[in-house]
């Protein structure tokens, strides 16, 4: 992939302020995205981003609400739509969760993905048009001190193949892709409350923890998964794909 990649295409990434969500902005800016426009809640994050790359728009809003869709098609009807981030987990066993915080992410996680879906199918996106749902490696594996957040994540792999069925179905031409980073990520803030909680459940130290994982994407690794994805068909042609540091791979 070079710089022109993505050229004359627009994208919005959900979720495009911290973390692997920034890390997919940047590299589609690089790849010479027509526009590309970063959504969020966090404010303070997104003027950070604008000053990193004054060329990516920058949209403020909560994307768990009923009319966070429409604000952002408004603002900018994609041709890659990217929905990234979500609810921080709660790091501890089952019996101490409350219910709220077991639920955190299907209340985010899942409720944003429901809803860019829907509207990706109603609107309806263009034709050639793909959205790809981040999902992670712990919706196949379990993750034991996560809540409910390895449920979440494998349900927006359910999501990514019935809305890929829904646009076969309905003739839009609308690519859905379930991307799954298959391991835990350090260098973003979710990855590393996930080492840091995982660390003291297992007592062990944290680097210890860290070593023992092989084969760890990066966020760079995954911005690149994305971009391959939305450029490229006959490799990618699946409702869910893994990455790791060996690159892309089906998930049967």
């Amino acid at each position: 992939m070079g710089q022109s990649a993505l050229r004359g295409r627009k994208v919005v990434v959900v979720g495009g302020s911290r973390g692997v969500g920034r890390e997919i902005v940047r590299r589609v800016a690089e790849e010479g995205a027509a526009e590309v426009l970063a959504v969020a809640r966090g404010r303070e994050a997104l003027a950070q981003l604008t000053r990193e790359l004054p060329d990516v728009r920058t949209l403020a809003l909560d994307a768990t609400t009923e009319g966070a869709p429409q604000l952002v098609l408004e603002a900018l009807r994609p041709d890659v739509l990217v929905i990234c981030g979500g609810a921080m987990p709660a790091t501890a066993p089952l019996q101490d969760l409350s219910w709220e915080e077991f639920a955190a992410n299907w209340d985010t996680d899942v409720r944003m993905s429901f809803l860019f879906c829907r509207a990706a199918l109603r609107t309806p996106l263009a034709s050639g048009s793909c959205v790809i749902l981040i999902s992670s490696g712990a919706g196949l594996a379990g993750s034991p001190i996560s809540g409910g957040y390895a449920g979440s994540k494998r349900m927006q792999m359910f999501m990514a193949a019935y809305c890929r069925k829904e646009s076969t179905r309905l003739k839009l031409g609308i690519r859905f892709t379930a991307l799954v980073p298959m391991r835990i990520m350090p260098e973003t803030d979710l990855g590393q409350a996930a080492v840091q909680g995982y660390a003291r459940y297992l007592g062990i130290r944290p680097v210890d923890f860290i070593d023992g994982m092989k084969e760890r994407q990066s966020p760079r690794d995954v911005a690149g998964a994305v971009v391959q994805i939305a450029t490229d068909r006959g490799e990618t042609e699946n409702a869910v794909m893994a990455v790791s540091a060996a690159g892309l791979a089906r998930v049967a």
